[in-house]
Parts: C-alpha cells; sequence; structure tokens
C-alpha cells in the first residue's frame, strides 16, 4: 500500500559536546494505511524524535523512513518540504496556530501554500470547521478560543488537505480529560470516516485506550508492539 509508512533500520544520534547520545536505535516498523497508532514511552524515550523522523522534520543517522512510497533519505529538502505538504498533516501539543489569522485564515492557510483556489479554499475549510465542531467560530482568533477549541482548529488545518497520514505529538497535553476525550473522538471519527492514518505521540493513558495499536518506546528502542483489541 502507498500510504503505509515503513520505517527501516532508523538510529538517530545527537551530538552534544563531546558525546554522542543515542536517541533512536535500530528501530523497524511498518504502519498500515488507516492505522491508529499510538507512539508511548516515557520522556527521553524517543518517541518525537521518531515521529519528526517520519514527518521528514528531522533526518535520521542511519536508515531511512518510505512515506507514500518515497525514500525520504532520497529527496532533496524542497522535494521533503513538498511532501510535507501534500501527504503529511501535522498536530502539534503548542497548536502552532498563527496568532493574527481567523480559525478560518488558520485552517486555509495550507491550501494557499497548495495553490487552492480561493473559493474552493474558503468552502473547505468552512466545511472542515463545522465538522470539528467550530462551526459560527470561523472569525475567531486563536486568543479568542480555548485549549480544546484551539487544538480542533490544528486539527481541522492537518485534516483539510486530505493528507494521507497526521502525526500527533502528544495532542492532549494541554488539555483536561474531558476535552481530550472529545478531541479523541473527532479524530477518532476522521479516521473512520476519511481513512487518514494517525500517528500520535503520547504519555497520556487516553490516547491509548482509543488508539489500536500500542507501539512502546524505552531508550530509543521499540519494546514492545501491539494491537489492541477494538
Amino acid at each position: 500500500m502507498s500510504h503505509t509508512v515503513i520505517v527501516e533500520h532508523v538510529s538517530k544520534v545527537y551530538r552534544q559536546g563531546e558525546l554522542d547520545v543515542p536517541a533512536l536505535t535500530d528501530i523497524s516498523l511498518v504502519i498500515d494505511a488507516g492505522g491508529f497508532v499510538s507512539l508511548h514511552g516515557p520522556s527521553g524515550s524517543g518517541k518525537t524524535t521518531l515521529l519528526n523522523i517520519i514527518g521528514g522534520l528531522d533526518r535520521p543517522t542511519a536508515g531511512d523512513v518510505i512515506v507514500a512510497g518515497k525514500s525520504l533519505n532520497s529527496l532533496s529538502r524542497s522535494e521533503l518540504a513538498e511532501l510535507r505538504l501534500d501527504r503529511i498533516g501535522f498536530v502539534f501539543q503548542s497548536y502552532n496556530l498563527i496568532p493574527v489569522l481567523s480559525a478560518l485564515e488558520n485552517v486555509e492557510f495550507i491550501m494557499q501554500l497548495q495553490g487552492v483556489p480561493d473559493d474552493e479554499r474558503r468552502e473547505r475549510a468552512m466545511a472542515v470547521l463545522k465538522e470539528v465542531g467550530l462551526g459560527g467560530m470561523e472569525k475567531r482568533r486563536p486568543a479568542q478560543l480555548s485549549g480544546g477549541q484551539q487544538q480542533r482548529v490544528a486539527v481541522a488545518r492537518a485534516i483539510v488537505s486530505n493528507p494521507d497520514i497526521v502525526l500527533a505529538d502528544e495532542p492532549t497535553a494541554n488539555l483536561d480529560s474531558k476535552t481530550s476525550a472529545k478531541l479523541l473522538e473527532l479524530m477518532q471519527k476522521m479516521n473512520q470516516e476519511r481513512g487518514v492514518t494517525f500517528v500520535f505521540s503520547t504519555h497520556d493513558p487516553l490516547v491509548m485506550k482509543y488508539a489500536r495499536r500500542l507501539i512502546a518506546l524505552s531508550d530509543g528502542r521499540v519494546v514492545d508492539d501491539q494491537s489492541a483489541g477494538k
């Protein structure tokens, strides 16, 4: 399947002064299209590093990642940027919304970069904001929205361009449990209805409860990989 993420013997070493600090050691994984996957483990286990490497935001020291049939190692910086723009949606712990733009403009932003015509862009952004439960709040700026609403805008922005995969780094970290559950239900719905693959890095037990596959990392290695009984 072309949408599958294939992680092949990936290692990542950071240089700190005189020291080499291994963040990931020889990780191999296959993530099927339509997956709802949690990478979990304690702080420093390597889950965010792995997520960033899958998303092409960071390059491995050794090994390769194949996303949508393309080897990330073989892509130039501009080709990587294009792949991220067209195939990968990102949801960050800190939302990463542009404060001076409205919810609608934040969601439209990716499509603007993709060159989607104005009318279509507006229509798609309005529809997806409604889908995430923010109909009527299109004109509000991030500061006028709660944390949960901001994260919904971030999810809307991630999925509006119909990516193959959404990578979510600690998406519930700043949210209370009720808001987190609503957000996870929303992402689950997007996964089921749109077939978007979701990969989370998390240490939130609630995210793990929703995930259909749990990949545990410790000290930069996969120590457990199981499909939840769902």
